[in-house]
């Protein structure tokens, strides 16, 4: 029961349980996309070595083998989203929870994004959970959870719910 948790336990089980990915990304700007991801494992800490090690390997994961070195304001936006999402998965959580993970990205980024997320689920058990306003999530989510004024609503299961992209001006929307 968390409510039983002491404040320590608390912190600890945010510390590695629970990743977050904000719809802000939140990354320390003066810091390097290796550095911002490398971070959550020091105060975790992990020894620097693997802290770096393990940084590289998720900036691999989501695609960024080429920008280990630049700062959030040398990356496009959803450069910066991939960022966040290695550095949420920093300390190997059971759960991600995501804030509009594409909420600030083009379309096509947006789905890539998707794509990550639904994989990260698939391939590692990661549970992800995502406030979004996106209904292409909904084709990467076992479960639609509504949420209204604050108060549960409704929960659908994905095989219940029908959403269909089509194209709009040329481009998939939804």
């Amino acid at each position: 029961d968390i409510a039983q948790l002491s404040p320590h336990e608390l912190a600890y089980m945010r510390c590695h349980t629970i990743g977050y990915i904000f719809q802000t990304f939140n990354l320390i700007t003066v810091r390097t996309a290796l550095e911002n991801v490398t971070l959550p494992m020091l105060f975790a800490g992990v020894p620097a070595d693997e802290a770096d090690d393990r940084a590289a390997r998720l900036l691999d994961l989501v695609g960024l083998q080429d920008r280990y070195h630049h700062r959030p304001t040398e990356l496009s936006g959803g450069q910066q989203q991939r960022v966040a999402i290695a550095r949420a998965l920093a300390n190997e959580p059971a759960i991600l929870l995501a804030d509009e993970p594409t909420g600030n990205l083009d379309l096509k980024t947006g789905q890539e994004i998707i794509q990550l997320l639904r994989g990260l689920n698939q391939e590692r058990g990661v549970t992800v959970i995502s406030a979004t306003h996106d209904l292409k999530m909904v084709d990467v989510s076992d479960r639609i959870v509504h949420v209204r004024d604050g108060t549960v609503s409704r929960v659908d299961l994905r095989s219940d719910v029908e959403v269909q992209v089509g194209e709009l001006g040329g481009e998939e929307s939804s």
